[in-house]
């Protein structure tokens, strides 16, 4: 598969040509005025592309090959849309490498409770507004083909983590424990973004809930955090049961250019935020 190595390389030769950004020319017998219009246009793009390029040299070497080659303009205006839906803070990096302040509460983190829609595992879960809304909508979707969804672990403070880890490592030992959980500050559930469904176990991936949600998740803006085949690059093995709410925009941004990996997608975004 070719990857975005290919549009940096493209980019640069067609960087001053309309007809290569475009496929034919911007304005072709034009006034003066759609002549500027079209200079503006264009070289808001170099502009974009020369940050493309940065932020794709800023990246491993590994998330690099994750990501699908095509036309930068393409590219950079799904990455706009998906920027601009994100109204709601819900794209996050936070790994072994970014980690959430002690301190850190989502503002809008609520109480889950005994609904029509979903099941909980526990009386003590709770997720961030949009993220419950999400959830809800999935879930009574997947309630019309007879599937209830069963909520097992919500949102997670630091020092609720910071136990847990403890614990793990305790009885698993650190390198085990680093495979299964995450040190404080680095969980994704600390966000209020992500759950994890019915048992928390290997065998959730062949029930009806975890094929149903691995067939259907990405419809409604859920995405499969830790995929099968990608320790190396999210630092944790496979884990059929957990699933974070980045929203439809950003998943279809994902399985478009970032080969289905939310890893690969939010390190991206988070250098593009980043690098100037």
């Amino acid at each position: 598969m070719k990857r975005l190595v290919g549009i940096m390389l493209v980019a640069v030769v067609c960087i001053s040509s309309v007809a290569c950004q475009r496929g034919r020319p911007i304005v072709q017998n034009g006034s003066g005025a759609e002549e500027s219009k079209a200079a503006v246009s264009l070289n808001q793009l170099s502009s974009d592309v020369q940050k493309l390029q940065r932020v794709f040299t800023a990246l491993s070497q590994r998330t690099r090959d994750g990501i699908v080659n095509g036309s930068p303009e393409e590219f950079l205006t799904d990455l706009n849309r998906v920027l601009a839906a994100d109204t709601q803070d819900l794209l996050t990096l936070v790994d072994k490498q970014h980690y959430l302040a002690a301190d850190f509460v989502p503002a809008d983190i609520v109480a889950l409770k005994p609904n029509d829609f979903y099941l909980l595992n526990r009386n003590d879960l709770s997720l961030r507004t949009p993220v419950e809304a999400g959830l809800r909508k999935m879930a009574a979707a997947a309630k019309k083909e007879g599937i209830n969804l069963v909520v097992s672990s919500t949102y997670r403070s630091y020092d609720y983590q910071k136990n847990l880890y403890e614990r793990n490592v305790r009885q698993l030992g650190k390198e085990v424990a680093d495979r299964e959980s995450a040190p404080p500050g680095a969980s994704q559930h600390q966000l209020g973004v992500a759950v994890d469904f019915g048992s928390i176990t290997d065998e959730f991936a062949q029930t009806k809930q975890g094929r149903w949600l691995a067939a259907n998740a990405g419809t409604y803006g859920w995405s499969l955090s830790f995929p099968d085949g990608y320790e190396d690059v999210t630092g944790y093995r496979w884990e059929c049961w957990h699933y974070r709410y980045i929203g439809v925009e950003a998943v279809e941004f994902q399985r478009k250019w970032f080969s289905d990996v939310q890893q690969f997608m939010l390190e991206f975004i988070h250098a593009w935020r980043t690098v100037q």
